[in-house]
C-alpha cells in the first residue's frame, strides 16, 4: 500500500478459489467490508449479510467477507473449507476472499488503510486496531470509508446507512 492511497481501489485480494480480484471492480458501488470468521459467537451475521446483500446488491450494493484467524483461532479452516461452511451454512454469494491477517505486521495492505481512514473508538490510542471478528467498514461509491461499527453491531442495523448512500448516486 502507498501512503496516497484515497480509496479502497487501489487494492486487490486473492478469492477463496486463490483468483486475485481487484477492488477497482466495485468502482461505483456501495460496500461493506467485514472482517470474519466460521466459529466466532458473531458468525449468525453471515445469514444478515446476505439477506442484506440480496436485497440491494441490483442497486449497486456488495457485501465483501474477509476471513480471519488472528482472534481466538476462529477461522482454522482451509479456504475451501471455508466457502463449503458459507455456502452450505449461510448460503453466501457475495464474494469471499481468502484469510487474512487484519492487524499486526501481517495485516493485509486493505485493512491498514481501512483501520487508518476510520480508526474507530479511541483508535488514536491503538493505531485502529480491530478488536475481533465481524468489524465492518461501510464504503461509498466513490470509494471512500465513511463508517466502521464493531462486531455486535447487527447488519440489519446498517441498512438505514447503507440505503442512504445507495441513495446518493454521484
Amino acid at each position: 500500500m502507498n501512503g496516497f492511497s484515497s480509496s479502497i481501489y487501489s487494492f486487490s485480494a486473492p478469492l477463496l478459489d486463490g483468483r486475485t480480484l481487484q477492488l477497482d471492480q466495485f468502482r461505483g458501488q456501495v460496500l461493506l467490508i467485514v472482517n470474519t470468521a466460521s466459529r466466532c459467537g458473531f458468525t449468525p451475521q453471515y445469514a444478515a449479510l446476505e439477506a442484506l446483500y440480496q436485497q440491494r446488491r441490483h442497486l449497486g450494493f456488495t457485501v465483501l467477507g474477509f476471513p480471519c484467524n488472528q482472534f481466538g483461532g476462529q477461522e482454522p479452516g482451509s479456504e475451501a473449507e471455508i466457502g463449503a461452511f458459507c455456502e452450505k451454512n449461510y448460503g453466501v454469494t457475495f464474494p469471499v476472499f481468502a484469510k487474512i491477517g487484519v492487524n499486526g505486521a501481517n495485516a493485509h495492505p486493505l485493512y491498514c488503510f481501512l483501520k487508518k481512514e476510520k480508526p474507530g473508538l479511541f483508535g488514536w490510542l491503538s493505531g485502529g486496531r480491530i478488536g475481533w471478528n465481524f468489524t465492518k467498514f461501510l464504503v461509498d461509491r466513490q470509494g471512500a470509508v465513511v463508517a466502521r461499527y464493531g462486531p455486535a453491531a447487527h447488519p440489519e442495523s446498517l441498512a438505514s446507512p447503507i440505503d442512504r448512500l445507495i441513495a446518493a448516486r454521484s
